[in-house]
């Protein structure tokens, strides 16, 4: 009997029978590289997304073994491995961050899609968020931008930098803070907006 087509299984699926072929991995790249990269590149530039990607993807198969296969969905698992690659080029995503903070028209569409769209919509004020989020611990920055960017959802982002949600909560309350203080009182998020985004 064959194997079902890789798009109608669960991403834990994939995983389980990689273990046995391990070419069947392929599937999930397919299925999540372009996301990872988008995310990589938001941060680091499109050169070393490219490197996040494949360095991603590497590890993930090599780990695959130790994947929770209760778990459906393995985009956090993913982000999770990212994130700290991530990691590892601090230096040069807050030197990406200071130097969108000093371009007066904004970060490129790539860049702004993510919070300036979706959380913070300050067009009008991109140099002064970049700034903001370059200025964040790593771990806040981390947890701020899995949720606007990637769209995870608290308990993903509790997986994906191995903490318990209520430590992502507090990162994530504690990054807005520091957002909202260096908007100052032109920060266009609202105090409804801020209590919609707690409840979601």
């Amino acid at each position: 009997m064959s194997a079902p087509p890789a798009h109608t299984t669960t991403d834990a699926a994939l995983i389980e029978r990689s273990r046995r072929a391990p070419e069947a991995f392929a599937a999930l790249y397919d299925r999540h590289a372009a996301e990872i990269y988008r995310f990589a590149a938001r941060r680091l530039g499109d050169q070393a997304a490219e490197d996040i990607v494949a360095d991603t993807f590497l590890a993930a198969f090599r780990r695959r073994d130790q994947y929770e296969l209760r778990r459906t969905d393995a985009r956090p698992w993913l982000y999770g491995i990212a994130v700290n690659l991530i990691g590892k080029h601090r230096r040069k995503e807050v030197r990406m961050w200071r130097a969108l903070a000093r371009v007066p028209t904004g970060p490129s569409s790539d860049v702004d899609a993510g919070i300036v769209e979706d959380r913070l919509a300050a067009a009008a004020r991109r140099p002064e968020l970049a700034a903001a989020i370059g200025e964040l611990a790593p771990a806040d920055r981390h947890v701020l931008l899995l949720v606007a960017w990637a769209g995870l959802s608290y308990e993903e982002v509790a997986v994906a930098v191995r903490v318990p949600v209520g430590t992502v909560r507090s990162r994530l309350s504690r990054a807005r803070r520091k957002v909202r203080e260096a908007l100052g009182p032109h920060n266009p998020v609202s105090p409804e907006q801020e209590l919609e985004h707690e409840r979601t």
